[in-house]
């Protein structure tokens, strides 16, 4: 499993649409239907990966705030599930349950998603604004697994700027976690730091 630093996506640019299905509720759903004209969360997750386990309490804490404030969360997964069978939908939507996720989970079987969002690691995050484009992408905070506890204050920190009607600064940090697993063919992360 490689370990990556994403890659980013230009800030202004707007948030590609998509319609993917809910694991949990079996819905078919996109992102016009889910986006809130405040802000949407989209951040690239699975249910493997050490970095989203070590964030995952904080961001239902985070989710559940700011959700309650009128902002949107969406969570998708893109890994190719023949290389983890853990990141199945089925266990998607009992990983969800089991961390009452209060956003959708969504899942890109085709990976179409994550690369036309350019999503390189798990966890992989996007802001938008109410225009749907993109003012924050990057890391969660600058915690990693068995060192610091989860904060986000990186994402706390742009969400509270858009609610306060003011800009987000544009200093941000790559977002650092295992690399989404690529269906074969489908794409080569030129990134990677080591296997």
């Amino acid at each position: 499993m490689a370990f990556v630093l994403s890659s980013m996506m230009e800030l202004g640019k707007k948030a590609p649409e998509f319609k993917l299905p809910d694991v949990v509720s079996g819905e078919l759903l996109s992102l016009e239907q889910l986006k809130s004209d405040k802000a949407t969360v989209i951040i690239f997750i699975c249910n493997h990966c050490l970095f989203v386990k070590h964030i995952n309490s904080k961001l239902v804490e985070i989710a559940n705030k700011y959700q309650a404030l009128g902002m949107q969360f969406i969570a998708i997964s893109s890994n190719d599930v023949k290389q983890h069978p853990e990141d199945t939908p089925f266990i998607m939507s009992q990983v969800a349950k089991y961390h009452k996720y209060p956003f959708p989970y969504l899942y890109d079987e085709f990976q179409d998603v994550a690369l036309d969002y350019g999503a390189e690691s798990n966890p992989d995050l996007f802001v938008f604004d109410h225009n749907l484009e993109c003012v924050y992408t990057g890391r969660f905070d600058m915690t990693r697994p068995n060192i610091q506890p989860a904060t986000g204050a990186d994402l706390i920190l742009a969400l509270d700027r858009l609610l306060e009607g003011k800009s987000v600064c544009s200093n941000q940090y790559p977002s650092m976690g295992t690399s989404i697993a690529w269906r074969r063919g489908v794409h080569r992360n030129d990134n990677d730091m080591f296997y």
